[in-house]
């Protein structure tokens, strides 16, 4: 498809490949179709343009569960073999706790023989706010994914993760990209630092212990630091 001849089929204009919307109506234009990275494809283009794999998409059916971000509707989709929940109006999506371990999983072993391709994702900075939990309710915590992906998802421990749109593309890239093996790497770093810095604190420790005891052992004989030194300059040499 001729990237420079995109219009939206609703009111016509021209679009930009990469919009999930269209600028002037709004209609939706791209939708998570990519099962390989899970990035947004345009309506009609058979091949992701971010990885080059095949379109695998299929809208199931409608859900009675409320979006985290806008509290539409969510609906059930499924791209290649991974079942999500996905907002119409906002391109939010909820993935189950199995669901998300699986794709990082899967993409983390995958990443040593695939293509590692030059991305520069976007990702909308949105405000601060905390958003309920499509399973139980409460409110989920915002976590900086892989310590140094710098893509805040909504994660409710052992439910799910809600992430906005472009985020999911995001986390896949970042672990495609060797991104969890930095994060273990400086996890072990600091770890060392830590090490480090215990026995730093335990050496100066049994210091100022073997300066106490030599203190009590003088006290114990009759002897304080002052009368000591006194005797060392006394029975120096003359």
């Amino acid at each position: 498809m001729d990237a420079s001849a995109l219009h939206c089929p609703n009111c016509g204009a021209a679009v930009d490949p990469d919009a999930p919307r269209c600028p002037y109506c709004l209609a939706r234009l791209a939708t998570i179709s990519c099962p390989a990275c899970f990035a947004q494809i345009f309506e009609g283009a058979t091949f992701c343009p971010k990885c080059g794999a095949r379109r695998a998409r299929l809208e199931t059916e409608a859900t009675g569960a409320r979006c985290p971000g806008c509290r539409n509707a969510l609906e059930q989709v499924a791209i290649g073999g991974t079942s999500l929940l996905e907002c119409p109006r906002c391109d939010g999506v909820w993935l189950e706790a199995d669901s998300f371990e699986r794709i990082c999983a899967d993409r983390e072993s995958q990443a040593a023989v695939l293509h590692r391709w030059t991305a520069t994702t976007q990702v909308a900075v949105r405000p601060v706010s905390y958003r309920p939990c499509v399973r139980c309710g409460k409110m989920m915590n915002r976590t900086n994914f892989g310590k140094l992906s710098g893509t805040i998802v909504d994660v409710c421990r052992g439910h799910g993760t809600f992430l906005d749109t472009g985020e999911l593309h995001a986390v896949v890239t970042f672990i495609q990209l060797g991104g969890l093996d930095r994060m273990r790497a400086r996890e072990i770093d600091n770890l060392k630092e830590e090490q480090q810095r215990l026995r730093e604190v335990q050496t100066d420790a049994a210091r100022r212990d073997h300066h106490v005891d030599t203190r009590l052992e003088l006290a114990a004989h009759g002897w304080d630091l002052t009368s000591l030194s006194d005797l060392v300059e006394w029975l120096k040499p003359d």
